[in-house]
């Protein structure tokens, strides 16, 4: 057994001389952000739970080939100045070595800790519970936090007061750069942010700032692995920067639980991604092996009362605290629960299950006489958001069962329930099945109405190509396509591969992501994937084929080849699949000339002193001409947010049917206040790039 020297830094002794910036969100401590994770720990440790690098219990810890184990950030610390395993020298690279398994990351997350500010707060716990801890009831904590953010983010009606009388939009824009990015000198052009108005009306609960901060999320890839999540946005595109548009379920991203849509990427493995266009920062994201990536993410609005930081365990907790309990768009209640078993083994009588509709884990049903069916205070279809700390909106029903497996007697639940409007129905099935009964239908999608036609933004254009061949009523054409009307997102029919047999490679004029337009003069635009791939099969049988294309073109695309390149659809494959399939680039679409567009109408709904809860970039100016509008940032714990539709990189075209053509910041910012339960925007979504 070792006996460690505990870490511990000036705050056990003295909160006087601790700073907001410099402690750690994560361990309590004072720490430089790329230094490990100090805790105080009460018991001895195991030899074999000890990192041979620094010598204290291991964090993430990463398995050799040769049989030793190091702290992650030792480990490929180690290895950016050596090619060899500290123990036995032998060669080593880290994308040989493996997280270590279940059971070890179970024993280093039960060792008990000190709460690092312990001259207030004498509590201890596991080491994987300090950090919820530290979040939800540390005071010390809590009050570094509430000083730092009355420090440094100034209130609604202050930031007026700096502003002269003629700056309509500039409010808005100075608020949205101290809230997102307090880095950056100057405001993006064009950004204004309905999402984060306060309400000046002092009889009702004021909103601060967003909860916005700078974290490291570091991901290790195996070979020819994904990511799992698509992008939007860059230097060459209205968005600027790049923004994470989508988690695809069961993807490495999505088991991380870290990212989320509407994360800002800033850096990738310490290279900006500031000043770069979408098809570089793809290319950045497809670096094999470890990737540290630096995202701003925003934390919702957090509440001025500082009362809300004070409640039960199973209190329930609104994110929505002017929301209308019979509102069918209402999300629902997030609710604490805190389960004890009466010892670590026994079952907590809960089936989980994940839904296709819908990414996270969900409960199916409570098992009668089990321990959660007797506290009564979970139910079935609660979506749970987190277990202990561990993040699950995007997780596996398989990966809650692991935390809670490893949990000791206390298990902390979150989870999201549905208002009464959608609880009624009885049983679970009936639940959903009254639910989908009573909701109300999908919009429908229809085709950009000749009001709304616009250019593409500026750096982006399309061309028409025209291609007639005589060939053999027998010989391929040699595409292979995806898309169609019936597809998400409403795609036109597009090109995924041409293949080297076959009379269009020969001619050599269509290319991979050339969208269809007609055969023989059929027209294509309109059609489902399935009614796509009939009518190419009966036109190839003629031997005259004329086929239509528009190919989209950007300035910045001089490495999209090369970043979106991607293993050919193999004919196998169901080639509907975006998973396997090869797809467009974001930014392809953006070239896409507006009668090729689908539009859908989106209605949020909120209540007078509510934010929307999303972030706008675009509108006419001078410098930059006419932009399309597009949305950039959602806020969690607001009507955007708990809607789902939207995402960032969507296109507003229109509001409440008034056409977005044409209109500056000036002319958008009050139509969108004057909205004040409901608004319908009209949005052009396309996919974003897949990494």
């Amino acid at each position: 057994m070792a006996t460690l020297e505990t870490k511990v830094t000036s705050s056990s002794s003295s909160t006087a001389g601790l700073s907001w910036a410099r402690v750690c969100k994560e361990c309590g401590q004072q720490h430089e952000s790329q230094d490990s994770h100090l805790y105080e720990y009460q018991d001895e440790v195991d030899d074999e739970l000890v990192c041979h690098i620094c010598l204290q219990p291991l964090l993430r810890p990463m398995d050799t080939p040769c049989g030793h184990t190091y702290c992650f950030h030792c480990l490929s610390n180690f290895l950016k100045e050596q090619d060899f395993c500290p123990v036995d020298r032998q060669r080593l690279q880290l994308h040989q070595c493996r997280p270590s398994s279940l059971l070890v990351r179970n024993l280093l997350d039960k060792l008990t800790v000190m709460c690092p500010h312990s001259e207030e707060c004498l509590q201890q716990m596991q080491r994987c519970e300090l950090q919820p801890h530290l979040h939800n009831r540390c005071p010390v904590f809590r009050k570094l936090r509430e000083e730092a953010e009355k420090r440094k983010r100034p209130s609604w009606n202050e930031l007026k007061g700096r502003k002269g009388d003629g700056e309509s939009s500039g409010d808005a824009k100075h608020s949205a750069t101290l809230s997102r990015n307090p880095t950056r000198d100057q405001p993006e052009p064009g950004l204004i942010n309905p999402a984060y108005e306060e309400s000046e009306d002092d009889n009702t609960p004021l909103r601060s700032s967003l909860v916005a901060e700078a974290n490291m999320v570091e991901l290790f890839r195996e070979p020819e692995e994904e990511l799992g999540f698509r992008i939007v946005g860059g230097k060459d595109t209205p968005l600027g920067n790049i923004v994470i548009q989508e988690i695809v379920r069961d993807s490495l991203a999505a088991r991380d639980g870290r990212l989320a849509p509407g994360d800002h990427i800033l850096e990738v493995n310490d290279v900006s991604l500031a000043s770069v266009p979408h098809a570089r920062a793809v290319a950045v994201l497809l670096q094999p092996s470890l990737l540290r990536l630096t995202v701003m993410q925003e934390k919702g609005f957090k509440s001025r009362d500082p009362r809300a930081d004070h409640h039960p365990s199973s209190s329930i907790i609104s994110h929505n605290p002017h929301g209308n309990a019979t509102s069918n768009h209402n999300p629902g209640t997030v609710l604490q629960v805190m389960l004890m078993k009466s010892q670590r083994t026994e079952p907590l009588g809960i089936k989980l299950i994940r839904k296709s509709d819908e990414s996270g884990v969900f409960i199916l049903d409570l098992l009668s006489g089990g321990l959660a069916a007797k506290d009564g205070k979970l139910k079935n279809n609660d979506k749970v958001l987190a277990i202990n700390g561990h993040d699950l909106r995007h997780g596996t029903p398989e990966s809650a069962a692991q935390i809670i497996q490893a949990s000791e007697v206390r298990v902390n639940f979150v989870v999201m329930r549905p208002s009464e409007s959608q609880e009624e129905g009885g049983s679970s099935r009936e639940g959903q099945h009254n639910r989908a009964a009573r909701r109300a239908p999908e919009p429908q999608y229809f085709r950009r109405q000749s009001t709304y036609m616009k250019d593409p933004p500026g750096g982006f254009s399309s061309q028409e190509k025209t291609v007639s061949l005589k060939k053999e009523p027998r010989l391929s054409l040699g595409i292979t396509i995806a898309g169609g009307r019936d597809c998400r997102s409403r795609l036109p029919v597009y090109i995924t591969s041409v293949q080297p047999v076959g009379c269009l490679h020969r001619d050599g004029t269509i290319k991979r992501g050339d969208i269809l337009l007609s055969i023989n003069g059929v027209d294509l635009t309109q059609l489902t994937y399935n009614e796509a791939v009939s009518a190419l099969k009966a036109q190839t049988a003629q031997s005259q084929v004329v086929l239509r294309v528009i190919q989209t073109l950007s300035e910045d695309s001089e490495d999209e080849t090369e970043a979106a390149n991607k293993d050919e659809l193999d004919p196998m494959d169901d080639p509907r699949d975006d998973t396997l399939n090869w797809t467009p680039l974001w930014t392809r679409w953006l070239g896409l000339p507006s009668h090729m567009h689908w539009c859908r109408d989106i209605v949020l709904h909120k209540t007078n002193n509510e934010s929307w809860g999303f972030s706008i970039v675009g509108g006419y100016e001078e410098s930059h001409g006419q932009q399309p509008f597009f949305i950039k940032t959602i806020v969690p714990g607001t009507p955007a947010h708990f809607d789902g539709r939207l995402k960032c990189g969507d296109e507003i075209v229109a509001v409440n049917g008034a056409t977005t053509v044409g209109m500056n910041n000036s002319s958008l910012i009050p139509m969108l206040k004057l909205q004040k339960n409901k608004v319908t925007l009209t949005v052009v979504s396309w996919p974003g790039s897949l990494v």
